[in-house]
């Protein structure tokens, strides 16, 4: 695999093509993958809920969501159901404009010194959040207390949120939704990163915001992780390093917390 992979190519879905959404086309796709994002959640939660909540036959629509919201077995399997649901969406969305999964969602080896590179990165932010969270005295891991006193086993809780999660929102932010919008700014008029920088920004500001489980404060270090999280996109060439990312930095929360909750 190469060492260093920046060539512009890897910054955009293709630039030598032709987008494969008109830039209405694009804003349409970016808030129909956010309203799918919440949708496929809460049809994950109803779903769980008429399997897993007692008593549910004759229960409300409302009720199934409040109590299934807070039980953290039903969350858990809403969240795989979540993640069929965005990546079928997905999947059937560049297929329907006739792009390439493999090209369009980056689905390609990374180089290995890149990805330790991108680790070394992931490190130094968790470790300066880690000390802003201490010295705030900030609780940012508060919504999983009912989730984690309520699952019928840790390890499917842990499962849901560190393997699963970061894997459909990878293929939603730095995927389809990054392509999407940098293919926008990847012609001869722009610059040759503009369309990785416009991208990055945007995905990034709305995938912290999604997250409306947190504060102000939490919301911000998304931000930033976010950020690195498609330039580790940008500098691989490829969406796998994103997620490997991902996967370790809620990995390393989730073990934080069990150990504190132990």
């Amino acid at each position: 695999m190469p060492k260093n992979v920046t060539a512009p190519s890897d910054m955009t879905a293709s630039p030598k093509s032709p987008p494969i959404f008109s830039r209405l086309g694009t804003f349409l796709l970016t808030v129909g993958m956010v309203f799918a994002f919440f949708v496929s959640q809460l049809i994950g939660i109803y779903v769980a809920g008429k399997l897993v909540l007692p008593a549910t036959q004759n229960a409300s629509i409302g009720n199934i969501f409040f109590f299934g919201g807070n039980d953290g077995t039903v969350v858990s399997l809403s969240i795989i159901v979540g993640c069929v649901l965005l990546l079928a969406v997905s999947i059937f969305i560049i297929r329907l404009r006739g792009g390439s999964l493999r090209q369009y969602l980056a689905l390609k080896p990374f180089s290995l010194s890149v990805g330790m590179g991108m680790l070394g990165l992931l490190l130094i932010f968790m470790i300066v959040s880690q000390a802003l969270t201490y010295l705030l005295d900030m609780t940012p891991l508060d919504f999983v207390d009912p989730l984690y006193q309520s699952v019928s086993s840790v390890w499917l809780l842990v499962f849901a949120m560190v393997i699963v999660a970061p894997i459909y929102e990878e293929v939603v932010f730095r995927g389809i939704l990054w392509s999407a919008i940098a293919e926008q700014f990847s012609s001869a008029s722009y610059s040759e990163n503009y369309g990785a920088i416009v991208a990055s920004m945007i995905t990034s500001l709305i995938f912290a915001i999604i997250h409306v489980q947190y504060g102000i404060y939490e919301i911000s270090t998304i931000v930033v992780l976010a950020l690195i999280f498609c330039y580790a996109r940008i500098k691989s060439g490829s969406l796998l390093l994103p997620i490997v990312l991902h996967i370790v930095n809620n990995g390393a929360a989730m073990w934080q917390y069990v150990a504190q909750a132990a």
